[in-house]
Formats: structure tokens, C-alpha cells, sequence
């Protein structure tokens, strides 16, 4: 029996979002191990992370024609397999080569959302957009999950150079067994073909953040994102490096930590998303900015001296709350945004949180560096989610201009 397009649509686009991740997770999962041997500070894992938004950037900017023209499915396999390449620099004791790895894997992060976005725009019924995009969105501690999970067994049996060699692998069998649906959902080859391929004038560069300005509230539901984003970053980016080294935990234990973090992600996106379509998007939102503070706070205050169950405890409820809100905020952008602008207005959005993504990695390396308190660094990245409250009221007030 054949399955309905948009079943095939959800399931290829969180294939390939979820292998996407588990390849952006390498380098904060596997920093411990490669920094030491090399002789890195452990910060530098901040300014890696940061590289890695520098390549997702440049496709929300200039690389959106080539996502038209190539078709979202496609634009999604081919980012993959470059990225996946870029694994072998990450083996040459070389920071320069690293950050340009760490650029070529963040093509596919950049690629994921204003793609996915315009594939299930097209095929989601839109009492279930929510749901659908969240469940989209689900693939990104899917892949967090499996990366905490089998990368530090991994670099322990096999050294942290095999593991990414098998991450690599896993990237390029994945793209080659979704590469047959590239037909049957992306768009035909002649309306695709009617798209500009790639522009590097300031005025289309700045197009999805231009575009923010023709739906009800985008910008503001943009900057909604981009400061819940902080305390997100911090998470993901440092909280395996504070554990190992601030806090005196395995790297195991910390990836087993990391992994819960991510499954509760993965049940918190979709949660979120399923409570949105029934109760409102701002008001999920604001749960989760609530959430995303007290979760930080709480990381900012652990010891040493705390037992593992309460490590866990804390992992799953951060999950829940940092990490849950991807879903609903893009598809508030998405049912905001014109219907001839979602690729557009989806990238203007990311762009917004992928600056912070950015941003975010370096100021919090800069800190620990300068202080070495990691606690701290945290508490300020939780005043962020605290202070996107004021955003959020009115965000579902109706404009005359959306009548």
C-alpha cells in the first residue's frame, strides 16, 4: 500500500534532521577527548560551535536560492554529505582546519529548518501544524540523544577518531536511502527551475530578514526564539565540558546526561507542540521560558556532591523546557508568515536564533576563560529566557495590517 505523501514528507525530512544533528553533536560530545590531546583549552569547543552557525548562516543568506533550485529533500542530502566529508579535517591537529570543519557541518543545520519548513507547509493539515513541526523538530534531540549515547562508547573503545569516522558513515548511508524521495516530494524540476539559484547583493542576502516585515508579529516572534536560544546554546554547547570538568563526572556519565537531556527534548517537542494546537502557541511558549529559568538556575547551582539521580532528574526537565520550544516557535513563524514567503520567512527566523547560536558560544568561552566559573555563565544565560517574557504578551493580539 502506498503511504500518503505527507507521511513520506514527515518521515524523510526528521531522517534527515536527526542524522543532521547527531553529526552537529560530534564536537561537543567528543571536545573532552580531542582538546585534551591536542592541547586546546576546553573553551575552544565555544568557538567551534560558533564556526559551525558561520556555515548555517551563509545558507540562510545566500544559500537560499540553492535550496529552492535543488528542492528542499535534496538541499537537506546534499548538506549531509558535505558535512560528513568534512569529518576527515577534524582529524589534523589543526585549529584552523577544525573551525572550517566545524563550518562545513553547520551547513546542514542551516539547511534543515527554512527546508523542512516549506516541505511540510506544503503537506501539513494546518489543525496540525504544531504537532507536525514539532514532530519535525523532535529530529534534533533524536540526534542529540543517539550522539550522547553511542559517541562516548565509541571514542572510549575506539578513540575519538573512529567515532568520527563512524559518525561520517552513518551521515552518507542515510542520505543514499533517503535519496529516491527526492522525486516524489520536492517540487517539479521546471517550478524549480524558475527560482534564482544565488545571489550575493546585500539587498537579496537580507531577503528572509526583510521578509519578517509582511506577517503579524514575525519580528517579534523572532526575537522570541533568538533570546530563548541563549540559555538553549549554553546548554548544548558546555553542559558535557561543565560536567567533566567543573563538576569532576566521566565523560560517559556526562554523555548519559547529555542523551536524557536530549530524549526529554525529543518528548518535550512534540508535548509542546501537541498542547499548542490545543491551547495557543504564546502560551506554550511562555511555559517554556519559565521552565528554561528555573531549569538554568538549577544547573548554575549543582556540586559535585549531588547524586546521579538528580543529574538525571534535572537532565530531563531541561530537556523538557530549554530545548522543547523549537517546534512551536517555527510553526508560530510558519502560520504568520505569507504563504509565498514560508522559505523566506522561516530562514529570517532561524537566522535570529542562529545569531544567538553564534554569539552565544563565544561570549560563554570568553567568560569561562576570563573567570573560569562556568556556574555564572549559566545564571546569565538564564536572565535571557526570564527576559523574553515581555515579548511574548500581546503576541497573539491581531494587527489591523493580518485582517
Amino acid at each position: 500500500m502506498k503511504l500518503p505523501t505527507w507521511i513520506v514528507a514527515i518521515t524523510v525530512t526528521l531522517v534527515l534532521q536527526t542524522v543532521t544533528a547527531t553529526m552537529g553533536r560530534l564536537v561537543p560530545v567528543a571536545a573532552p577527548a580531542f582538546t585534551v590531546e591536542f592541547g586546546w583549552d576546553q573553551s575552544w569547543v565555544g568557538y567551534l560551535s560558533a564556526a559551525g552557525i558561520v556555515g548555517a548562516l551563509f545558507v540562510l543568506t545566500a544559500g537560499i536560492g540553492i535550496m529552492h533550485r535543488l528542492g528542499g529533500v535534496r538541499a537537506l542530502q546534499l548538506s549531509l554529505l558535505i558535512g560528513a566529508a568534512s569529518l576527515a579535517l577534524y582529524l589534523v591537529p589543526s585549529i584552523w582546519l577544525a573551525l572550517l570543519a566545524s563550518i562545513c557541518v553547520g551547513l546542514g543545520s542551516g539547511t534543515a529548518n527554512p527546508a523542512g519548513s516549506e516541505v511540510l507547509q506544503r503537506f501539513t493539515p494546518p489543525a496540525h501544524r504544531n504537532l507536525m513541526f514539532s514532530v519535525k523538530q523532535a529530529g534534533v534531540p533524536i540526534g542529540g540523544m543517539f550522539g550522547g549515547l553511542v559517541i562516548p562508547p565509541l571514542i572510549e573503545a575506539m578513540g575519538w577518531r573512529w567515532a568520527a569516522v563512524v559518525v561520517a558513515l552513518g551521515c552518507i548511508a542515510v542520505t543514499l536511502l533517503t535519496w529516491p524521495f527526492h522525486a516524489r516530494i520536492d517540487p517539479p524540476l521546471e517550478e524549480r527551475m524558475q527560482r534564482r539559484l544565488i545571489s550575493f547583493r546585500l539587498t537579496d542576502i537580507l531577503v528572509p530578514l526583510s521578509s519578517l516585515r509582511y506577517g503579524d508579529h514575525l519580528l517579534r516572534a523572532s526575537f522570541v526564539g533568538a533570546m530563548l536560544a541563549v540559555p538553549q546554546s549554553g546548554w548544548i554547547t558546555f553542559s558535557v565540558t561543565y560536567l567533566v570538568a567543573a563538576l569532576g563526572q566521566s565523560l560517559s556519565s556526562a554523555g548519559v546526561f547529555f542523551a536524557v537531556m536530549q530524549a526529554s527534548s525529543m518528548f518535550g517537542r512534540i508535548c509542546l507542540g501537541w498542547i499548542a494546537d490545543r491551547v495557543s502557541g504564546r502560551g506554550t511558549l511562555m511555559f517554556a521560558a519559565l521552565g528554561s529559568t528555573v531549569a538554568t538556575v538549577l544547573l548554575s547551582f549543582s556540586t559535585p556532591a549531588w547524586p546521579r539521580w538528580a543529574f538525571m532528574l534535572l537532565a530531563a526537565f531541561s530537556g523538557f523546557v530549554v530545548s522543547g520550544w523549537n517546534g512551536v516557535q517555527i510553526a508560530e513563524i510558519a502560520r504568520r508568515s505569507p504563504p509565498e514567503l514560508i522559505g523566506e520567512t522561516a530562514a529570517g527566523g532561524v537566522m535570529f536564533i542562529f545569531i544567538t547560536n553564534l554569539l552565544t558560544p563565544i561570549a560563554f568561552a570568553v567568560f569561562v576563560r576570563a573567570t573560569g566559573r562556568y556556574d555564572v555563565a549559566f545564571l546569565v544565560t538564564a536572565a535571557f529566557s526570564l527576559a523574553c517574557m515581555p515579548l511574548l504578551w500581546g503576541l497573539d493580539r491581531v494587527t489591523k495590517a493580518s485582517r
